[in-house]
């Protein structure tokens, strides 16, 4: 019998500027996660609630300290590897606002570069409805759909 898989809590930032664009990072791993766009966040440190870890790995990723979580837009169970070890990855998403277009991330190089984080870059829904590249979650277009009619 197959050990299971051990679970890593994380939380996720979708993240709109004026535009309707969404904030995502790009990472080039190995296989088996590869090459994919993601929206800002991470794993939940011990005791931390899903919200905290939210705002606080949006502040490491990106460097800004006032953006404010509105609400949960989706949660998932999925499989993946992290550090070279698969685990169950228990996310939730929450939505979030910018109030400035294009903002730009800055001061936090080291950070992506240790996280292997090689891009980032503001996404419209058409952008996400035409590329070829690998985004997830994969119904992010959707959601940010959702979050905009909801808006």
């Amino acid at each position: 019998m197959a050990d299971p898989l051990r679970i890593r809590r994380a939380a996720r930032v979708l993240l709109l500027d004026p535009e309707d664009r969404v904030l995502l990072l790009r990472y080039d791993d190995a296989p088996p996660n590869g090459h994919h766009w993601t929206t800002p966040g991470g794993g939940l440190n011990d005791g931390e609630d899903y919200r905290d870890a939210a705002l606080r790995e949006l502040e490491e990723e990106t460097g800004w300290s006032d953006v404010i979580l509105l609400h949960e837009v989706d949660r998932r169970s999925f499989d993946m590897d992290y550090g070279g070890r698969m685990v169950r990855q228990q996310e939730r998403l929450y939505l979030a606002r910018t109030d400035r277009a294009g903002r730009e991330i800055h001061g936090v190089e080291a950070m992506h570069a240790a996280d292997r984080i090689a891009a980032w870059r503001w996404w419209t829904l058409a952008d996400l409805d035409s590329t070829q590249e690998s985004v997830w979650p994969s119904h992010l277009a959707g959601l940010v759909r959702d979050a905009l009619a909801r808006c």
